[in-house]
């Protein structure tokens, strides 16, 4: 009888957090009630995307108050951002003469302006808040606050750090020398024996 006893008394117990488990009260429920993505434009593109560069960089962000120690009102935050720049050549806007065939049709000169790049795209998957302090209170506010810890700052200062390495890379000499080796292989196969490629500035 004992044991028939303790058996119910599991199968009860068991049978209990099976059933709260199922209703779960007190659980959270996640509703998306966002409405469809809208189109807003359509432009035709006109460039040939020629490189791309993959950044990484560690924000270091601090602030102080004037007469108040850390520990009681500061906060610094180190942030890993990681993104890309694309390297592109426009043809959009190239004149009349950047195209020069010989009458032969042997031979053909194509002038171009050099790579421009784009904005950062940082990549919200690999960046993150690596470490931080906080003040007592900033702690307080934060939890406070509706929206705690606000991270586009940080966002911020991590796509102006990615954009300036990528305008002290080579990444715009890798464009226009991926692009020049395009071109290349193209107008060869239509027939042309000499493909001579120029950029703006040069004689």
């Amino acid at each position: 009888m004992l044991a028939g006893l303790l058996l119910v008394i599991v199968l009860l117990v068991v049978g209990a957090r099976l059933t709260w488990s199922w209703i779960d009260p007190l659980g959270d429920q996640t509703i998306d009630r966002s409405g469809p993505a809208l189109l807003r434009s359509v432009q035709n593109l006109s460039r040939f995307e020629a490189a791309t560069g993959e950044f990484q960089v560690i924000v270091d962000l601090e602030k102080d108050a004037k007469f108040l120690p850390d520990a009681i009102k500061g906060s610094r935050t180190l942030f890993v951002g990681a993104g890309s720049v694309d390297a592109y050549v426009e043809f959009s806007g190239l004149p009349k003469d950047a195209l020069t065939v010989s009458p032969d049709r042997k031979a053909v000169t194509v002038r171009l302006p050099h790579a421009e790049l784009e904005k950062p795209n940082l990549d919200n998957k690999r960046s993150y808040v690596f470490a931080q302090e906080r003040g007592i209170f900033d702690r307080i506010s934060d939890l406070l606050s509706s929206s705690p810890q606000n991270q586009q700052e940080l966002y911020v200062l991590a796509e102006r750090k990615i954009g300036d390495a990528a305008a002290a890379s080579d990444l715009r000499s890798r464009a226009d020398q991926n692009t020049k080796a395009m071109l290349e292989g193209m107008l060869k196969s239509l027939g042309f024996t000499t493909v001579t490629i120029k950029y703006t500035g040069e004689p």
